[in-house]
């Protein structure tokens, strides 16, 4: 069994996964297309958007789509185990360009160094990194 999650976009799946590969997380390594190569396509403004996508990293797993009545999302997070600060620095940076910060970057109470954001794409991102 493996977890993995499902982020739904309602039409910027593919500008966020452009966004997380410039980050350095992984790149699509499966995509369909709403009316592309046979696939079904419920109205013509998503046309040629990503209906199924999976993005892989190292240490990375996740899927994604555009689907016009998605809602915002809220109630989860990714969370990335980081093994070297100064990469956890990097790609906090990375991922907070045009986001929210929520918990900047610092050693927490239980010792680690820690930080939250919410990307310019809605996707909330803690990275964690023992000191």
């Amino acid at each position: 069994m493996l977890l993995s999650n499902y982020l739904f976009f309602t039409t910027t799946c593919e500008q966020a996964l452009d966004f997380y590969t410039c980050c350095g997380l992984g790149k699509m390594t499966e995509v369909l297309r709403y009316g592309v190569d046979g696939m079904p396509v419920r109205n013509e403004t998503m046309r040629g958007r990503i209906m199924h996508a999976k993005f892989e990293g190292p240490g990375i797993l996740f899927f994604a789509s555009d689907n016009d009545d998605a809602e915002p999302m809220r109630g989860s997070a990714h969370i990335l185990q980081m093994t070297d600060r100064n990469r956890t620095e990097q790609l906090f940076a990375r991922l907070a360009k045009d986001g929210k910060v929520t918990t900047p970057l610092g050693i927490q109470p239980w010792g680690d160094y820690y930080g939250k954001l919410t990307d310019q794409f809605g996707v909330q991102w803690m990275l964690n990194c023992p000191v």
